[in-house]
């Protein structure tokens, strides 16, 4: 019987884990319809039950078992008709029903009750290789008024010999085995309460004998807006050789597991919660996946409640007043700004900074201006692009710190402008009062409008970059309130803007800085080729986005963007027609921003690439953790120039490559350059809002964050086995 058991334990199991080429148990009617079952009494001593079986589906005999639930009832044995007698591959030689039954519970001794509750324990499969775990049901049956036989009808002969139809209760007639597998809602019980505004609580209960998969579940709310759930906390598992699935984590005995959750709205109200996940009996059968819902009273939320689950630690320290925590934030934000003006993403535009500088270089005040009008537009930029990133967070957006890069019509118009800057400084076109004045001292002037405008653009290239100590910043920012949270973006903002404040505040930092002169023309022109280079890097992005043909269009955009601009100089000497032709090559110009973001994303070559890594996926990574796997993850993203220097410097080497196979680390990579709400909740996590991010997992270890600027030795240091 155990070897049977097995046998269709590891049937059970393959059906229910096995691709689209196997059973889809999606096929299978639902065990009511299978099983159509009907209670009534024809009389007051005997209850029957009529059962229609589905064409494809049969049920055991043996596992028929009938009771009655009422205290102080007495009934007989079950009377069971013959069967069709089959070698079946689970259960042996044993005989089933088709079509259609009925069976009896006999010498009901009710007294004087007139309803009855009756429980009916059965068992069936489909003829799809699929069976259904062990069922219960409990009926309530009206018994009819007993007659009084006359003493005319009692003196006949063969009165006492009631009628009836032979059932076959002879010796053989099996009875339920209360040890055989107990129903899916005996065997796994399952509750759900709200601890918190912002934290669910789940309770399993497996029976005696019966365990619960770690990593075979999954969790949703049905009905919940402004709601979303993030990973559930399990608790330390036991480690188990399973039959089914090999070594995995399970549980024997209850378990709380806490599930958080992610507000956007605070009022309270009902939600329901789907919970998806599967166990086994100890040596027995092996549970299909079981689904319940719970509903569940959600408390109000509020405000500081409504935030990020990441950061809710960082939330609290600031509400409880810990003003020491927040001021290392700020310094830790301010450094992080300053680290800012090292990354290559910046210095294409502080060039142009300096250029700026260089020109006012005899005037102490026109320094002091235009560093004060330089940090006016990096602050602004800053607290702007902070606030609306919290604001779409808290709207239920998967966005994190350079989100606007996830966009292609960003990236697009980025490298539109890059190339227009490098078209003005190559002395295409040149940018007067009559070209809306703003942005004119990124070339020829160095007005404020230029200034401020040249802040807004270090901020707009810097933000998809995260130095050393933003992390933990930008972590605190996006769950702290919103005032908190904008200064730290200032705090950031002010971090870039430091270094071009001293130069204008401090005459002797001024005085490095080399007089204006007719070199600058020179400089000036070779500065359009960084911004050549810049607009080429975001081309790429975009290509990695969308495809070459979104690569196409934008060329072909800032083809004729060139013409325009040229034609527009052009067109100074010329008349207003001339202008009005430059004009509309612009709108033609701006076409492809309107199609690039309906192009279709490039087929992922994620899964097969060249230094072993596989792609991203909550539940490969889970499942990995329940092997006992190290796994080391990198987070990563096209646009992010810290990322891919990282790769060209460690990841890409074979120092990396053999360094993984000394410990046997498994390479996963997530690709955060589209929008994905499965790695915004891994970043979540892990405290980070951005890429790039490494961490390595142990087996029954913390998980290890490693430093955003990478280095061997700090992997090497993360993979080493623990003292």
């Amino acid at each position: 019987m155990l070897r049977c058991l097995r046998t269709f334990a590891a049937l059970l199991a393959l059906a229910s884990t096995t691709p689209a080429f196997a059973v889809d148990e999606s096929d299978l009617l639902p065990v009511d319809e299978a099983f159509v079952i009907e209670a009534s009494a024809p009389s007051a001593d005997r209850v029957e039950f009529q059962i229609k079986i589905a064409e494809g589906y049969y049920l055991y005999r043996h596992r028929f078992a009938a009771k009655a639930l009422d205290a102080g009832v007495s009934t007989g044995a079950v009377e069971l008709p013959p069967g069709t007698r089959k070698h079946d591959e689970f259960f042996g030689d044993v005989e089933t029903y088709r079509n259609g039954m009925t069976l009896a519970l006999p010498e009901v001794q009710a007294g004087d009750a007139r309803q009855l509750k009756v429980e009916l324990r059965y068992q069936g499969c489909a003829d799809l290789g699929i069976c259904y775990p062990p069922q219960k049901r409990v009926f309530d049956v009206a018994l009819p008024i007993p007659s009084t036989p006359s003493p005319l009808a009692a003196s006949l002969p063969g009165a006492a010999e009631p009628s009836g139809l032979n059932f076959g209760t002879d010796s053989t007639t099996p009875v339920f085995d209360e040890g055989m597998p107990l129903p899916e809602e005996e065997a796994f019980k399952f509750e759900a309460i709200a601890v918190s505004p912002v934290e669910l609580l789940l309770r399993f209960t497996p029976a005696p004998g019966y365990y619960l998969y770690q990593d075979r579940n999954q969790f949703r709310l049905l009905d919940a807006k402004g709601a979303t759930l993030a990973a559930p906390q399990w608790p330390k598992g036991k480690a188990h050789t399973d039959e089914h699935f090999g070594d995995v984590i399970v549980y024997f005995d209850q378990i709380e597991v806490p599930l958080g959750l992610r507000r956007t709205d605070g009022k309270a109200g009902p939600v329901t919660l789907e919970a998806t996940f599967q166990g086994c009996q100890n040596n027995g059968i092996c549970y299909p996946p079981m689904t319940r819902k719970v509903e569940i009273s959600l408390p109000a939320a509020s405000a500081d409640q409504l935030v990020s689950l990441a950061d809710t630690s960082a939330t609290k320290k600031a509400g409880a007043g810990e003003s020491a925590s927040f001021v290392l934030i700020l310094l830790a934000a301010l450094g992080g700004g300053l680290i800012l003006n090292l990354m290559p993403c910046v210095l294409p535009v502080l060039s142009l900074k300096a250029l700026g500088l260089a020109q006012s270089g005899e005037s102490p005040a026109k320094a002091r201006a235009h560093a004060l009008w330089y940090t006016a537009g990096v602050l602004v930029s800053f607290a702007a692009l902070g606030a609306l990133a919290l604001a779409l967070r808290q709207a239920g957006l998967a966005l994190g710190w350079g989100f606007q890069l996830q966009q292609p019509w960003v990236v697009a118009a980025l490298a539109y402008l890059m190339a227009a800057v490098g078209f003005s400084l190559s002395g295409v076109f040149s940018i007067g009062a009559g070209w809306a004045g703003a942005g004119q001292g990124l070339a020829s002037r160095s007005g404020a409008s230029g200034d401020f405008f040249t802040g807004v653009l270090a901020v707009v290239v810097a933000s998809p970059c995260t130095a050393p100590f933003m992390g933990s910043a930008l972590a605190f920012a996006f769950g702290a309130p919103t005032a908190l949270a904008i200064a730290v973006f200032l705090a950031l903002g002010l971090g870039l803007a430091l270094p071009f404040l001293l130069i204008g505040f401090v005459p002797a930092l001024a005085r490095v800085l080399p007089k204006p002169g007719a070199w600058m023309e020179t400089f000036k022109q070779v500065l359009a080729f960084p911004m050549y280079l810049t607009a080429i890097w975001l081309l790429w992005v975009l290509g990695q986005q969308r495809g070459v043909d979104a690569m196409a269009y934008a060329l072909a955009g800032i083809a004729v963007l060139a013409l325009a601009l040229w034609r527009w100089e052009k067109a100074r000497l010329g008349g207003v027609l001339a202008r009005v032709v430059a004009v509309a090559l612009v709108l033609v110009a701006l076409i492809p921003l309107w199609r690039i973001p309906s192009l279709a994303k490039p087929a992922s070559t994620e899964a097969a690439s060249e230094n072993g890594s596989i792609a991203y996926s909550a539940e490969r990574l889970d499942a990995l953790r329940a092997e006992g796997r190290t796994v080391f993850v990198n987070m990563t993203a096209d646009w992010c120039v810290t990322c891919k220097a990282n790769e060209k410097r460690v990841l890409d080497t074979d120092d990396f490559r053999a360094l993984l196979k000394q410990h046997e680390v498994v390479y996963m990579k997530g690709d955060w350059t589209n929008v994905d709400p499965a790695i915004t909740a891994f970043l979540e996590q892990h405290h980070a809002v951005g890429v790039p991010l490494y961490v390595v997992i142990h087996a029954g270890r913390d998980d290890t964050v490693l430093p955003t600027v990478l280095s061997l030795g700090a992997i090497e240091n993360a993979l080493s086995p623990a003292l």
